[in-house]
């Protein structure tokens, strides 16, 4: 069964970024079945290419019937990127498609990004809109919402086995950092940071690392696009508010592979933080697959009045609150109630696991899985 994706379909070169599995080669095999393909996940292709980036030329000039030519895996070979550079100069109607997995070596070796020729463009897990009735809550709360999960019966070996793949072929086969063994014991540390305010002395401390060591292990998972930060919300602040982001692992799956669990954890404070991470996925996806150009933060003054997510747009301001409870009371709409009180302009919604739909002062009530159901690019928020 083909699941349609929500991604837009750019008509320019554009650069493809998102983390492994999140179906980007299958998608463009889909979208430009005809197109030209360089696979440079094969290892004699990404050696032809790198002995002889001009190959490309020679690739293009055989293939004049393809007007579309997808890299798959650039970063794998950077060096392609000064060829490209120059085949769309020549004005030959061709489309280029460059797909990553990663932003680093091409941020490391200073490489060519055409010089703003090709836009840049993510693809994130799957949407609640786009699996539709196959969509279930608890089951992405636990496994997330990666692609290659769909209809598999063992999601969470198939999860172990996807961290432990970047372990190997991206993190250590690539060199990214010194001592696997401590890199390891950070994933299972910040994993704790998902949903929360990311403090990386105690971070540091907890791993027994240096903080320097610490950003750069951060550096290196937000490059990979395994995890993202958000800053808070400060425009025309009345209040005092915190300085530090809040941390978030890309997919909620991913954050339950990696969190340890024991006899002291909380299931409900771990489904907690894991709604929240879902939430913030879906909000990332929707943004990047829209036209229309939002910005995400969160918002958190130093008394601890907090909303998870404000959606910043040209003429509209969102705060949303995500609480993983059935019922609400007035006591979970206080930071909401702050916020609009800040800025009087702004629509809250409070996501819960409850069913019913409630109007608590000015904040609405929504459950959350139909909240996430109805998410799609280029729709309002929440009609």
């Amino acid at each position: 069964m083909v699941i349609k994706r929500l991604f837009p379909n750019p008509e320019d070169s554009f650069f493809l970024f998102g983390p492994r599995g999140t179906g980007k080669s299958t998608l463009m095999k889909e979208r430009y079945p005809d197109a030209l393909w360089v696979d440079l996940l094969r290892p004699e292709v990404l050696r032809s290419y790198i002995a002889r980036p001009e190959r490309l030329y020679e690739a293009v000039n055989a293939n004049p019937q393809n007007t579309t030519v997808v890299l798959d895996e650039v970063q794998k070979a950077p060096e392609l990127l000064s060829v490209v550079h120059s085949l769309i100069e020549e004005k030959r109607g061709l489309q280029f498609i460059l797909t990553g997995s990663s932003a680093r070596k091409l941020k490391r070796t200073s490489a060519n990004l055409l010089g703003g020729r090709a836009l840049k463009y993510a693809l994130h897990p799957f949407l609640a809109a786009e699996l539709g009735a196959k969509f279930s809550l608890e089951h992405a709360l636990k496994n997330g919402m990666l692609p290659l999960l769909i209809d598999k019966n063992n999601p969470q070996e198939i999860l172990h086995a996807y961290v432990n793949l970047y372990l190997q072929e991206e993190i250590q086969n690539e060199g990214l950092v010194r001592n696997l063994e401590s890199f390891a014991r950070f994933l299972e540390v910040i994993s704790f940071s998902h949903a929360s305010l990311l403090n990386i002395t105690n971070v540091a401390t907890e791993c027994e690392v240096k903080r320097k060591t610490v950003e750069n292990y951060l550096g290196v998972i937000e490059d990979l696009l395994l995890a993202f930060q958000l800053p808070v919300f400060s425009k025309r602040a009345q209040r005092v508010l915190t300085t530090h982001p809040k941390f978030y692992l890309f997919d909620a799956g991913v954050f339950y592979a990696l969190r340890p669990k024991g006899p002291l954890d909380r299931p409900e404070e771990i489904a907690g933080h894991a709604l929240e991470g879902l939430v913030a996925q879906h909000l990332r996806a929707w943004i990047d697959y829209s036209q229309q150009k939002n910005t995400l933060s969160f918002w958190r003054t130093r008394t601890g009045l907090e909303v998870d997510f404000i959606v910043y747009g040209t003429d509209t301001i969102w705060a949303l609150e995500v609480k993983n409870t059935a019922r609400i009371s007035s006591a979970d709409t206080k930071g909401l109630e702050a916020f609009i009180s800040d800025y009087p302009m702004a629509k809250a919604i409070l996501l819960y696991r409850g069913k019913e739909y409630l109007k608590i002062k000015n904040v609405l009530c929504i459950p959350c899985e139909d909240f996430l159901l109805q998410l799609q690019p280029n729709q309002p928020l929440w009609k």
